[in-house]
């Protein structure tokens, strides 16, 4: 249930997402059914296998779109594309041009295109109209820019923005290292990276090992920045963050886990009580990290 990877946008008008105009939105743009001619599709699907393109619980909505993509590599339609080229050849006494190739090679395309393999791929989108959230589950800017894509077919106009804060992550994380003092709530990881910002773009990275505050200054004090960093909110969460302000590598630790499962639950039970522990608790992680890099800016 919890994402692992969180691409995030600020809600403008969190109006819109009032879930009987939403519903009528994302149905609009449901992911169909492969007819077999198309390289590539997008859309909405059910996030609980329902029926409903929206899932709800405590003003906390969960989305998900689905990308099917035809695996045909182009070595297979070159191959079959010279081939028909050569029985034309034969039949008609002389070599087909390159325009004639080009019709060829798409004739080919559109007949191997039914027997090619489909790969889905599924991206949640969770979206708190309450705090004025929308966040995507991906740490991959392509993924993110084609939910986003599909968010503005379906919602026109889609009032989101960029997070914007007053203080770069690089900054502030750079600040901690040096200072070895996180902000309150936070303790720093076993995870660490930092880069010269020069020609050299030279890069110290600490993996599953605690950096000494010595080495940090150092290391600072050469002209480098702390790119990425390993902390812990409120000994509750676990996460990366990111120089671009991508949080990745989101867990949540025992004690949420454990008090989650103490209560005997069934399939939708657990899933409504999961649902609202990580919204809740990614919510508030959220609003203190806006806060550690001295609260949002407005451009």
């Amino acid at each position: 249930m919890w994402f692992k990877n969180l691409k995030i946008y600020r809600l403008t008008d969190p109006s819109v997402f009032d879930s009987e105009q939403l519903d009528a939105s994302l149905a609009r743009r449901a992911f169909k059914a492969d007819n077999g001619l198309e390289m590539q599709s997008i859309g909405w699907i059910s996030p609980r296998e329902n029926g409903a393109l929206s899932y709800t619980v405590n003003r906390q909505i969960l989305l998900t779109v689905r990308a099917a993509r035809k695996l045909l590599p182009a070595t297979v339609v070159n191959q079959a594309a010279k081939a028909r080229a050569q029985e034309i050849e034969e039949q008609e006494g002389y070599k087909p041009g390159r325009k004639q190739m080009k019709e060829i090679k798409e004739r080919v395309t559109d007949e191997l295109l039914p027997r090619a393999l489909t790969v889905y791929r599924d991206t949640r989108v969770w979206i708190d109209p309450v705090n004025r959230w929308l966040v995507i589950d991906t740490a991959s800017d392509s993924k993110a820019d084609e939910v986003i894509g599909l968010l503005v077919k379906t919602i026109d106009p889609l009032p989101i923005e960029n997070l914007y804060v007053a203080q770069s992550p690089a900054a502030a994380m750079t600040g901690w290292l040096a200072a070895d003092e996180p902000p309150p709530n936070f303790t720093i990881d076993q995870d660490t990276e930092l880069r010269a910002s020069g020609e050299s773009r030279a890069v110290v990275r600490y993996l599953k090992h605690s950096i000494d505050c010595d080495d940090a200054r150092r290391h600072i004090q050469s002209g480098k920045q702390c790119t990425r960093l390993a902390m812990t909110w409120a000994d509750r969460v676990s996460f990366v963050l990111t120089e671009s302000l991508d949080i990745k590598r989101v867990a949540p630790l025992d004690v949420l886990e454990e008090n989650n499962e103490d209560v005997m639950q069934n399939d939708d039970e657990k899933f409504d009580s999961d649902m609202t522990l990580m919204t809740g608790e990614l919510a508030k992680m959220l609003a203190g990290v806006v806060e550690a890099l001295r609260g949002e800016k407005s451009l």
